[in-house]
């Protein structure tokens, strides 16, 4: 699962996913959680854009009420059933959220969840498999734009951190970028797949992430370590 995650810098960003389009602002954030507007990577008039929607999906006939249907994530299994994401699922509407690296947790024989983080392998930026919606309320004008992770069952690295019933973010490999955001559903649906383990690194950090008073890079050292600097 993903519940907390690192944003890249913006220039990586737009350099990884080629974009055209660049209406959004933002720069790296340690302690990302949902609610809150977040960079996304979506397709419109045939040029890629860059924007900020809300990490949380509202469906279009939930008239902008979370109350009525929202989705933060989205496993692969419930996405075409679900009631908050079917219809951005039919209607091709598909997202990559950009990431530096993310946070996980492991519950410890003491009974206490350590928080890791995990990202790739000499990777600045990666993108992680996304749908998103549009909703307003009725006889309104507030519009909100939002967006829902995809999961996916664990690699082997993550099963053996949080257990083989877990699930983890839909990272994409970067040849199926273009595949995600333009195919038809039957052909993305395809390059949604566990990352293999040899890609990734995980380690344990501070408890500090799970308030969100803290956003600072000191979040993602290792514990007992001094420094991991955002350029590995």
């Amino acid at each position: 699962m993903c519940e907390r995650y690192v944003t890249p810098e913006a220039e990586q960003a737009e350099q990884e996913f080629g974009v055209v389009r660049r209406w959004w602002q933002f720069s790296p954030s340690f302690n990302v959680g949902p609610s809150r507007y977040i960079p996304v990577i979506r397709m419109h008039d045939g040029q890629v854009e860059g924007v900020m929607l809300r990490w949380g999906l509202i469906p279009d006939w939930a008239e902008a009420d979370a109350a009525k249907a929202s989705a933060m994530t989205a496993s692969l299994a419930e996405i075409e059933h679900a009631a908050a994401t079917r219809d951005a699922w039919e209607a091709g509407r598909r997202c990559i959220v950009p990431m530096f690296g993310y946070y996980t947790w492991q519950r410890t024989w003491q009974g206490h969840r350590q928080p890791f983080f995990v990202r790739l392998v000499n990777r600045r930026v990666f993108g992680v498999a996304a749908v998103w919606d549009r909703t307003e309320v009725e006889e309104g004008d507030d519009v909100i734009e939002g967006c829902a992770l995809i999961t996916v069952g664990p690699n082997s690295m993550l099963t053996e951190l949080q257990g083989a019933d877990s699930a983890m973010p839909a990272i994409l490999e970067r040849r199926d970028y273009a595949v995600w955001l333009t195919a038809a559903p039957a052909v993305a649906k395809t390059v949604l797949k566990p990352l293999a383990q040899q890609h990734m690194i995980a380690y344990p950090v501070s408890p500090r992430i799970n308030s969100f008073r803290y956003d600072d890079e000191h979040l993602i050292h290792p514990l007992g370590n001094i420094s991991l600097p955002m350029s590995v």
